[in-house]
């Protein structure tokens, strides 16, 4: 018996033994097959749980650069602001929708219906995320954070804004809801304004301590751009333009100031502008840059062109008699005429009285192709360089057959239309002794861009002896265009507005001038688009515009004036006049 009880206990250990160890062995290699499992075969899902706990990426977020006038006005900032957004997940699993007065503040303080802003949550409960409101003021987020509704949140973004508000906006333009530039200078610049974020990802341990640094992406800041004009002429012109255009009933205005010596842009305005910080419920038609855009018949203010190509071809000298009688004349059957019969006038009389019968004589003394050069040479029918989208190049015809009727109106400014910017750009390079500069709205120096040539398209004798013509158009025809203590030229232009092959009953009233005349510095243009009162000429509606911005700009600028010659001018005021009363009677003894 004992021994067979020994048999037994042997029996019965051994069978526990092996039964422990097949245990201890199929743990193990289930626990080898796990591991196998997980590292080999399918390692993606814990090292997603692992980043998820320990991974962490930090983003270096830059704001949109600035755009300042010339003397480092902003013109355009990026302020911080909040956006709020929603959980629909979160809010769901809070019922966070039975909170209907919290709802209700929430959306009285966006201005929104509060069904409309729960339908938005109801319509997406998986998602994790949906905008409620992009960038509200920072006293509206703080309302709307001690509203505490489970799932709603802010998080910080940045808001363009536009201190110089309705002056300045068709220059500057503005942006969208996402910082990207949809009009102006900011859709130009976009790129350089934007700038690219930086990130840093690293590894943190379970005290939130940076372990490792996995990946660094650098940053790279915007650029601020600094344009050319100057923001005390650019206030001083919109001032008047808004003024102009609500006195005259007219439906539009721009006006433009160039630096002669450099070609930048001082000043661009249009009237009716718009507000860039607000632009609900604007017409579209606003936001159009009509100084680049919108073109127009300029008239009489191309003559003294007409003159400089003459001059510039030799056909006539600046004492050179035109004799206009009987004041009109007809070409292949057309009619060309002066309102009266002016007789001989010299080349200056031909511009004091505007007249379109020595213009055309002009004209019509030079081969028609060098005409035709000229003006494309000035700039009519191609884009002025500055950049900005939407500028048109105007009309200007290039064709091989041209008569003699057409060339003659041509002389006068009609039969082309151009920009107040095109005609800005000639007057410039009038100003600049002949001299045609690549305009610009970014100050010099500021931006790296490819150098362009400047070209003498007139001579430096001839362009000088129009610019004096056109202080005696000022002194003798324009007086609402003279500058106290400046010595000022200019040309008045009064156009019929085109309209499907024919004329109508509107009118563009112009003037174009520089100063000071013994040495310009800056150009003016001034245009008034369909006056509606009694007055619509040039000389009625554009010319005092232009005073009182070529006086503000003068005096901005620091601009000397040339007082000792207008006090020669006040000192002795019958020697010209004698001289015209003697040459006119020499001319009717001849």
């Amino acid at each position: 018996m004992k021994k067979q009880a020994d048999k037994y206990k042997q029996i019965s250990v051994a069978w526990r033994f092996y039964v422990v160890v097949a245990l201890i062995v199929f743990v193990y290699a289930g626990l080898l097959a796990r591991s196998a499992y997980i590292q080999i075969v399918e390692p993606d899902m814990l090292k997603k749980q692992g980043d998820m706990r320990s991974l962490r990426t930090t983003a270096h977020t830059v704001q949109r650069g600035s755009i300042v006038d010339r003397n480092g006005r902003e013109l355009a900032i990026s302020v911080p602001v909040e956006t709020v957004w929603a959980d629909p997940k979160i809010v769901m699993e809070n019922n966070a929708l039975e909170m209907k007065k919290h709802w209700q503040a929430l959306a009285d303080v966006l201005g929104r219906d509060v069904n409309k802003l729960t339908a938005r949550i109801i319509k997406n409960p998986r998602k994790r995320f949906v905008y409620v409101e992009r960038k509200v003021s920072p006293a509206m987020a703080n309302y709307i954070k001690e509203l505490k509704i489970p799932g709603v949140h802010l998080r910080k973004e940045s808001k363009r804004y536009y201190p110089s508000g309705e002056i300045s906006a068709h220059v500057v333009g503005f942006t969208n809801v996402d910082d990207k530039g949809i009009e102006g200078v900011e859709r130009v610049y976009d790129q350089l304004l934007t700038g690219v974020d930086g990130n840093k990802k690293y590894r943190k341990d379970a005290k939130g301590r940076k372990i490792e640094i996995l990946s660094e992406k650098t940053s790279t800041q915007p650029t601020d751009i600094v344009l050319s004009i100057d923001q005390r002429i650019q206030a001083i012109a919109y001032t008047e333009l808004k003024g102009a255009v609500k006195a005259f009933k007219a439906t539009s205005g721009s006006v433009v100031v160039i630096n002669v010596n450099t070609g930048e842009i001082l000043a661009l305005v249009n009237s009716p502008s718009y507000n860039p910080n607000n632009r609900r419920n604007t017409a579209i038609h606003r936001f159009r840059n009509r100084a680049i855009t919108d073109f127009y018949e300029p008239g009489s203010t191309l003559k003294p062109l007409t003159a400089l190509t003459a001059l510039e071809f030799g056909s006539v000298k600046a004492d050179s008699i035109i004799d206009t009688s009987p004041g009109w004349m007809r070409l292949g059957g057309r009619r060309v005429a002066d309102p009266i019969n002016r007789g001989k006038l010299s080349i200056t009389d031909i511009l004091v009285h505007s007249s379109n019968m020595g213009t055309t004589k002009l004209a019509l003394s030079v081969p028609k192709e060098y005409l035709l050069d000229k003006f494309f040479d000035a700039g009519f029918g191609e884009e002025t360089g500055i950049g900005l989208v939407g500028e048109s190049t105007g009309i200007m015809h290039d064709r091989q057959r041209w008569s003699k009727f057409e060339l003659a109106t041509l002389s006068w400014g009609h039969g082309v239309a151009v920009t107040p910017l095109q005609l800005a750009k000639f007057y410039a390079t009038l100003a600049n002794g002949g001299v045609k500069k690549p305009l610009t709205i970014i100050k010099k120096g500021t931006i790296d861009t490819l150098p362009v040539e400047d070209e003498r398209i007139f001579s430096q004798q001839s362009s000088q002896e129009v610019i004096e013509m056109l202080e005696d158009v000022v002194n003798d025809h324009t007086p609402n265009a003279k500058v106290d203590g400046y010595r000022v030229g200019g040309k008045t232009g009064t156009a019929i507005k085109a309209f499907a092959g024919s004329y109508g009953n509107d009118y563009v009233g112009l003037f174009a001038g520089m100063a000071p005349i013994s040495d310009p510095k800056i150009v003016v243009v001034v245009v008034i688009n369909e006056p509606g009162g009694d007055l619509y000429h040039g000389g009625e509606v554009a010319s005092p515009v232009f005073s009182r911005v070529m006086k503000g700009a003068l005096r901005v600028l620091n601009i000397a004036p040339d007082a000792k010659r207008v006090a020669e001018n006040q000192a002795q005021p019958n020697k010209k006049s004698f001289k015209k009363i003697i040459s006119k009677k020499e001319q009717a003894d001849a």
